[in-house]
């Protein structure tokens, strides 16, 4: 069993997943950024590799991954990163990249890369489970969770083969758009989650638009696990003393998904 399926098995409480990306504000901060998120409750953390078109991405993580850029930083420095990452955290840790890195690393290459690294999963947002097989295979040979996503458009077809093929957990996308945070959760998606959870008991993780404490605790009632990644990449970005916010912000967040 994997560490992201380890998170879920037997777990009463719900998951807290964060995103930020690897490089952003600096390196320094990514390496500061993962142990403090694991001290107040974050249960796995997303590493985004900067990418010059993040597709998925809003303007938040969009400047972050332009800056990591600027900053140098490249996928060979995202794996050194996550190798020293595993030094001092044992939380899940997923690369969140799109194809293009993979591709010109070659994806056999790429995968045994990170599972050497300490990485336990992937999220490949520009990678259709259709034309996915290949790096697929890669993943699961390296123990590696290719973590595939789920929009609300998504058809039950499409829902079925997804249920079939995810290991760890489905990425369920909250809004058919970018990442970013949003004042208010978007209408239908309790019915989008139920029309999921009616086809897979594979755990369900709600991630794009997530930033309130509130909108935290109302979904956690219907999913796994929940994923906030603009809300503290723009925290670490805006603030030279981040780490006081962050940790009061994240705190915050786990609480509102506590039961009880």
């Amino acid at each position: 069993m994997t560490r992201i399926a380890s998170t879920f098995a037997g777990k009463k409480d719900k998951a807290l997943i964060a995103f930020i990306t690897v490089g952003y504000p600096t390196l320094e901060a990514t390496l500061e950024a993962v142990p403090l998120l694991e001290r107040c409750g974050v249960d796995m953390v997303e590493l985004g590799i900067p990418f010059s078109d993040p597709l998925a991405d809003g303007i938040t993580i969009r400047q972050a991954s332009f800056q990591a850029l600027q900053n140098g930083i490249t996928p060979a420095a995202c794996l050194d990163a996550a190798r020293l990452i595993r030094r001092k955290s044992n939380l899940p840790l997923l690369f969140m990249t799109y194809y293009n890195p993979v591709l010109t690393c070659g994806p056999e290459l790429f995968c045994a890369e990170a599972a050497r690294a300490g990485i336990d999963g992937m999220i490949i947002p520009d990678l259709p489970l259709e034309e996915a097989g290949i790096f697929e295979t890669s993943a699961c040979a390296h123990n590696l969770d290719l973590i595939y996503l789920l929009a609300p458009n998504s058809s039950e077809e499409r829902i079925r083969l997804t249920a079939q093929r995810a290991r760890g957990f489905i990425y369920l996308v909250s809004v058919t758009g970018l990442t970013g945070m949003r004042q208010e959760l978007p209408p239908g998606l309790d019915e989008f989650v139920a029309r999921v959870g009616r086809l897979t008991g594979k755990p369900l993780c709600v991630g794009f638009g997530i930033s309130a404490p509130e909108q935290a605790a109302k979904l956690s009632a219907s999913v796994d696990g929940v994923i906030v990644g603009s809300s503290i990449v723009h925290l670490m970005g805006s603030l030279q003393d981040w780490q006081p916010a962050v940790a009061e912000y994240v705190s915050s967040l786990k609480k509102a998904i506590m039961p009880g």
